[in-house]
């Protein structure tokens, strides 16, 4: 029987065993003929709360992944530089194209690395080759494991959900709209990936930064270590995140072209998550079919510097507040949650827009120094030791300082504090400003409950490696593919396994 897709809500007084029952039954077929596609939350305000579901009824072919790769010529050597999404999905496809890979990472495999973490938040005492941003997975495996994309590429977010399930990540992720792994659950995922690649013949180098690009004629052909080791290949794929700052700094002293880009930078706020729920599900909130309450807000606010764009990122429901710091003498902020989202803290970067004119200087790293000064500025407002200074929305918005806090998920710990004296003027005005907004929509956003912990400083990377649009190499140095996020190309677990598989296709065209 030829299928078809039906779209239904499902109000929460109806259990979605009973409407996928009654769908089957309206359409003549067995309920073992009607499964769930797609499944979305709708709380908007003046609608009934509940779920809309896409049903597939009969024989509904799946959503195409990608074609398989081009299959490499015999002997093909590529590098991959980071063991990120990005680094990790190249490594993938041309492993499957028959490409001897290598994959170098200056961090540590996942569990080794959670130990690092583990001392990070007990005792404020950091590794700066791994922590909350280095080593395997990248950033993204102690944020969530957020899938959510903008991209509109289907068969590509297809293909990366098919690989992360095949590899132990809830089936769940392939329906739901807004799908998420979990911290406590990436790790294993991981592993499981990494053995298939290990026995697929990729080869995984860590604890070994890259130090220095190998050129020879004009082009890339390999890397040099900070072990001292020469690594050789046909192609570097340079896969590293958005905070990979010494190796930056190599890049511009090798002249490898680059810019200055647009991120932006605010504070981490807090809240009690029955708040958020409250304000986001009204009467329901209580519900058991409803998950910690997510998120977003937006503004356009007038400042000292022009109208600027503040917006909430990275919202982690049932979650905690950590700290992603890779330098010494330099505290800033991410979040995180696990897979059942139940911490009783709701967090989110609140960030406004920074653009290169906002910069002392215009060179290409100008970016990367201000997001370190303002780094600088949040470890001293703490104390020292990485612990965060924290301050309440109120006092922020009457530019105190604030000289009593509540609770905080934020480890190794938080002192009342001035957050707002840690950030740029400009930034702090378009906060003030946005925050003032978003309270009137959700009243309470603002309030006492609320408070602020700063810095969030890597919402992205601060510069751009540039690339050739058709070959997606490096136009000052060939044979250099720069990838992802920490190369200005995407932003995400999906959008940077995506651009590896690109990249991973645009050097199979020299290698086939």
């Amino acid at each position: 029987m030829v299928g078809r897709l039906v779209d239904i809500f499902v109000p929460l007084a109806e259990e979605e065993s009973v409407a996928l029952a009654r769908v089957a039954r309206q359409a003549g077929l067995a309920v073992v003929d009607a499964r769930v596609v797609r499944r979305s939350l709708d709380a908007r305000k003046g609608h009934p709360i509940g779920f809309h579901l896409q049903i597939a009824l009969g024989v509904v072919e799946a959503p195409a992944g990608l074609p398989p790769p081009v299959q490499a010529r015999r002997g093909s050597r590529v590098l991959c530089i980071g063991a990120g999404p990005a680094g990790t999905f190249a490594a993938s496809r041309l492993a499957a194209a028959g490409v001897a890979v290598t994959l170098v990472d200056g961090g540590k495999p996942v569990q080794p690395r959670r130990h690092d973490l583990a001392t990070l938040t007990q005792r404020g005492e950091l590794d700066p080759d791994s922590n909350y941003c280095f080593g395997e997975g990248g950033a993204g495996t102690f944020s969530d494991g957020k899938l959510y994309t903008r991209t509109k590429d289907k068969a590509g977010v297809r293909a990366v959900l098919d690989e992360l399930v095949a590899h132990g990540a809830d089936p769940g992720i392939l329906v739901d709209s807004r799908p998420h792994i979990g911290s406590n659950l990436l790790p294993k995922l991981l592993t499981a990936m990494r053995l298939r690649l290990e026995a697929a013949g990729v080869v995984y180098r860590w604890g070994d930064m890259v130090s220095e690009l190998v050129v020879a004629d004009g082009r890339v052909i390999g890397v040099r270590t900070r072990s001292g080791a020469e690594l050789l290949a046909n192609a570097v794929v340079l896969a590293v995140g958005h905070s990979a700052r010494p190796l930056y700094e190599q890049l511009h002293r090798q002249a490898v072209a680059l810019e200055a880009k647009p991120f932006a930078v605010g504070v981490r706020v807090e809240h009690p998550q029955p708040l958020i729920d409250r304000l986001q599900y009204g009467q329901a909130f209580q519900h058991p079919r409803l998950e910690a309450a997510f998120y977003h807000v937006t503004a356009t606010v007038g400042t000292s510097a022009g109208d600027r764009g503040a917006y909430s990122f990275c919202m982690c429901p049932g979650g905690w507040v950590v700290n992603s710091a890779t330098e010494a003498g330099r505290l800033c902020t991410n979040g995180m949650s696990l897979k059942r989202r139940d911490s009783p803290f709701a967090n989110a970067a609140l960030v406004v827009s920074v653009e290169p004119r906002d910069f002392a200087s215009l060179g290409p790293l100008a970016g990367m120094q201000f997001q370190r000064l303002l780094e600088e500025r949040a470890f001293a407002a703490g104390g020292g030791e990485f612990v965060a200074a924290a301050q309440r929305v109120p006092d922020f918005l009457a530019s105190r300082p604030s000289t009593e806090i509540g609770k905080s998920s934020y480890r190794p710990s938080v002192v009342p504090g001035d957050v707002r004296g840690a950030l740029p003027v400009f930034v702090a005005e378009a906060l003030s400003g946005a925050l003032q907004r978003w309270d009137k929509v959700l009243p309470g956003f603002a309030s006492s409950e609320a408070q602020l912990v700063g810095v969030e400083t890597r919402t992205s990377s601060p510069l751009r490696i540039l690339r050739s649009e058709a070959s997606l190499q490096s136009p000052s140095h060939p044979g250099l593919f720069p990838s992802a996020e920490g190369a200005g190309y995407a932003g995400g677990i999906v959008s940077a396994a995506l651009d590896g598989y690109r990249v991973a296709d645009a050097v199979l065209v020299g290698l086939s």
